[in-house]
């Protein structure tokens, strides 16, 4: 455990999880063992590892709480929502991320839990439904349409009214907002994107304030096998570490392209919360300490945004996001995109030099 309360994250993100006895590595090393002597920390694979542990100590310190890590974010996702009991009422949001969106539609076809959807940025509605709600998820920003959803006041709401509450902080990262300091009961990452950062992993996380509740998380992740690998929590441990020099970098750009995509004729609408004409700028100045690295931006319709796409020559077409590589995806041809505008092109700003993506964007849009 670091200074945390003394120290800024981007220090934290370098010292935290790291072994500070004499003699040990400065880089906690990937620990491959399956079994482990009687009488240790660790009895066997699937209940712990020193590579798990390390990346845990180091996203907790970050996110202010105690983190368990998980084989994907979708699997981090499974955690919370599976062994909910039966019958249990979740409120999620209608446009958010495809993957928890189509485990809740499958763990409510099976008769498990009962669904409702709102729109998270509108308060109103988030509020209204807390009177029959067991459990309230959210988005913020939104994926992929740049939501921004008031946390602070929807966060404590919910602790009033005793409402179980999760954050997706995957586009945010803890950089940006703490949501368990706003009152959230748990934090959820894909660790895959920016916090490995590199397009070279899938890991998943969970981060609670509560030792109870973390406790009930590692007993799921060891009965159901979700477990991290340890390569994977290796270098997403050192991933982290350069995360803050890395999403200053991609905000700065990210804001740049925004700007110039706004005045661009043959562009419909940019989403981007740093931008001063985005409906969700002033909440997002209000509670986050920066804009983000995501940008989405609305062309005239599907075919003119899959030629966009076919014509670029820098910016990566792909699915994912958060690399040190700058992505682009037209989120509607994907199934259970279906209520995402036809000509929506979500970017992952990278850490290329700006005027070659935008010259890149420039092309292909002209």
């Amino acid at each position: 455990m670091t200074d945390a309360k003394k120290w800024h994250a981007e220090t934290i993100a370098i010292v935290a999880g790291r072994d500070r006895a004499p003699g040990a590595p400065i880089n906690v090393p990937p620990t491959f063992a399956s079994t482990y002597r009687d009488g240790g920390e660790y009895g066997y694979g699937r209940w712990g590892n020193p590579t798990w542990t390390a990346f845990e100590a180091a996203l907790g310190e970050l996110e202010g709480g105690q983190c368990v890590s998980f084989s994907s974010g979708l699997a981090a996702v499974a955690a919370l929502l599976a062994p909910l009991p039966l019958g249990t009422t979740v409120t999620y949001p209608g446009n958010g991320y495809a993957g928890t969106r189509g485990l809740l539609e499958r763990l409510a076809k099976e008769g498990r839990l009962t669904i409702r959807t709102v729109d998270v940025v509108n308060t109103d509605e988030v509020l209204a439904g807390l009177e029959n709600t067991d459990l309230l998820w959210l988005e913020s920003p939104t994926n992929p349409t740049l939501g921004i959803a008031d946390l602070p006041k929807i966060l404590g709401a919910a602790k009033k009214a005793g409402v179980v509450s999760v954050v997706d902080n995957t586009f945010a990262t803890p950089l940006l907002q703490q949501p368990l300091a706003l009152g959230a009961t748990a934090v959820v990452h894909s660790a895959t994107k920016y916090i490995g950062g590199h397009s070279d992993l899938l890991l998943g996380a969970v981060i609670v304030a509560d030792g109870g509740r973390r406790d009930d998380l590692v007993a799921w992740r060891t009965i159901e096998g979700s477990i991290p690998g340890v390569m994977e929590s290796y270098l997403a441990l050192r991933g982290l570490r350069t995360l803050p020099v890395r999403f200053a970098k991609q905000q700065h750009t990210a804001a740049l392209l925004a700007d110039r995509l706004s005045t661009h004729p043959n562009v419909v609408r940019v989403r981007y919360p740093g931008l001063l004409s985005d409906p969700g700028h002033e909440r997002a100045a209000a509670h986050m300490s920066g804009y983000g690295a995501m940008l989405s931006f609305d062309v005239a319709d599907a075919s003119t945004a899959d030629r966009l796409v076919a014509s670029l020559h820098l910016i990566v077409g792909t699915t994912s996001l958060g690399g040190v590589e700058t992505s682009i995806d037209r989120r509607g041809r994907w199934e259970g995109e279906e209520g995402v505008p036809p000509g929506l092109l979500r970017v992952s700003v990278g850490l290329e030099h700006p005027d070659d993506l935008w010259n890149d964007l420039l092309q292909a849009l002209s």
